[in-house]
């Protein structure tokens, strides 16, 4: 089964488990950027990505090169911003057509995933969802255990 995993990472949660996917089922890997990679932090950076979803955002990107036609699976991966998947993954799913695909869903967050997976869900209508899982901050807060959370993930999509 050929795999491709979308993701756009922040501070380097959806990074971690992009890069576990691919060492355990040799994934092809598409890491979104945006033109704007200015690095926010603090308060500064929960208010700039709040009001990105709030006014819907779609923030620019850097270019990428993806054919979803060439993968069996698509795995897409956000940080959850407001409840919300992270802009630069609502750009991207803007952009792309992607249809009649099994795609599997992953999310990381801080603890607070509100309904950022329906929220992904409602912007790939016409595609089949496998499997869903989120993590919580996976990078810093225990990464074997992530790394066995996404073991059993892989494994329960016959990855």
């Amino acid at each position: 089964m050929k795999i491709a995993v979308v993701f756009y990472s922040y501070d380097g949660n959806c990074a971690f488990i992009a890069e576990q996917i691919k060492a355990q089922v040799n994934a092809d890997l598409v890491r979104l950027y945006t033109q704007d990679e200015k690095k926010r932090g603090g308060l500064s950076k929960m208010f700039w990505g709040g009001v990105q979803v709030l006014m819907h955002k779609k923030p620019a990107l850097k270019p990428y090169q993806f054919d979803p036609a060439a993968y069996d699976l698509i795995i897409i991966g956000t940080p959850v911003w407001a409840a919300s998947p992270a802009p630069p993954v609502q750009t991207f799913l803007s952009e792309t057509k992607i249809s009649k695909k099994k795609i599997a869903l992953f999310i990381c967050h801080a603890g607070g995933k509100g309904g950022a997976l329906q929220k992904i869900r409602s912007l790939l209508t016409g595609n089949t969802i496998v499997a869903e899982k989120d993590f919580i901050n996976p990078a810093a807060k225990n990464p074997e255990a992530a790394k066995q959370q996404l073991d059993q993930w892989l494994k329960s999509i016959g990855g």
